[in-house]
C-alpha cells in the first residue's frame, strides 16, 4: 500500500514496502522501519492510515521530524514527501498496483457477443423463410 524509501542515512538504498498500519518507524527492533541512526529514538514517529485525511504522520513528542524541510509534530502524508529523522531522510511514496488479469473475463464475453449474434441470425432466418 505504501512504499518507504530511505534516500540518505545509515540504511540508505533500503525499501520498505507496507500495508499494516500504524507503521513505526523508530530505533527500536519491534517497529516496522527500523533505523539505528545517530538522534532517531526507539519509536520516533508513525503513520496512520486515516479516512478521510488519508494517510497522516505523528512524531514522538519528545522527538523531531521535517516533512520537505519543514518541521512537524503531525501532518497528512502526500507522494513523494520527504521525512527526515536525525540524518535519514525517507521518501514517502505509493506501492505500485497489481493489475489483475482480465483475459478469462474478456474471453466469456466475446464468446456471449458471438452466441448472441448467432441467436439472431438463426431467428432472422427463421422468420424469412
Amino acid at each position: 500500500m505504501l512504499r518507504l524509501n530511505v534516500l540518505s542515512g545509515g540504511r540508505a538504498g533500503a525499501v520498505w514496502d507496507c500495508g499494516v498500519f500504524p507503521v513505526v518507524i523508530g530505533r527500536n527492533r519491534d517497529a516496522n522501519v527500523c533505523l539505528e541512526d545517530e538522534g532517531v529514538w526507539d519509536r520516533h514517529l508513525e503513520i496512520t492510515l486515516k479516512n478521510p485525511d488519508g494517510f497522516v504522520m505523528a512524531v514522538n513528542p519528545s522527538a523531531l521530524a521535517t516533512v520537505n524541510d519543514q518541521p512537524t509534530r503531525q501532518c497528512p502524508l502526500r507522494n513523494g514527501d520527504v521525512i527526515q529523522i536525525g540524518p535519514a531522510r525517507i521518501q514517502f511514496w505509493l506501492s505500485g498496483t497489481r493489475q489483475i488479469n482480465l483475459r478469462p473475463r474478456e474471453f466469456v464475453t466475446w464468446i456471449g457477443l458471438a452466441a448472441l449474434c448467432a441467436a439472431q441470425i438463426v431467428l432472422i432466418y427463421r422468420f424469412l423463410h
